[in-house]
């Protein structure tokens, strides 16, 4: 069983930057990939980016890449999100994920643990 827990979210001006971190329980994060997602009001959960579990390969949704970056730490079981330049369609309930395999996953149902979520807001 792995155990997620996200911090970071709050509220930004458009423009402005976050970082979201997501730190895991358990001895093997190594062994899984980890991912980001999220859900806006009335609209389904979407995947934002993932990373493997090694942190070789990286991948982003089209709305977020060359604004935010995901990025891993083994050695502290964490995950983090870089969100630059954000948008207020950015605005959302953030989402860390694990899948118990270290192949980064772009889907929602290719994840086995979830975080309880973390507000983000970017005002216009």
């Amino acid at each position: 069983q792995v155990q997620l827990v996200e911090s970071g979210g709050g509220l930004v001006q458009a423009g402005g930057s976050l970082r979201l971190s997501c730190v895991a329980s358990g001895r093997t994060f190594s062994s899984y990939a980890m991912g980001w997602f999220r859900q806006a009001p009335g609209k389904e959960r979407e995947f934002v980016a993932a990373i493997s579990g090694s942190g070789g390969r990286l991948y982003y949704a089209d709305s977020v890449k060359g604004r935010f970056t995901i990025s891993r730490d083994n050695a502290k079981n964490t995950v983090s999100l870089q969100m630059n330049s954000l948008k207020p369609e950015d605005t959302a309930v953030y989402y860390c994920a694990a899948t118990a395999t270290p192949v980064a996953r772009t889907t929602t149902r290719a994840y086995d643990y979830w975080g309880q979520g973390i507000q983000v807001t970017v005002s216009s």
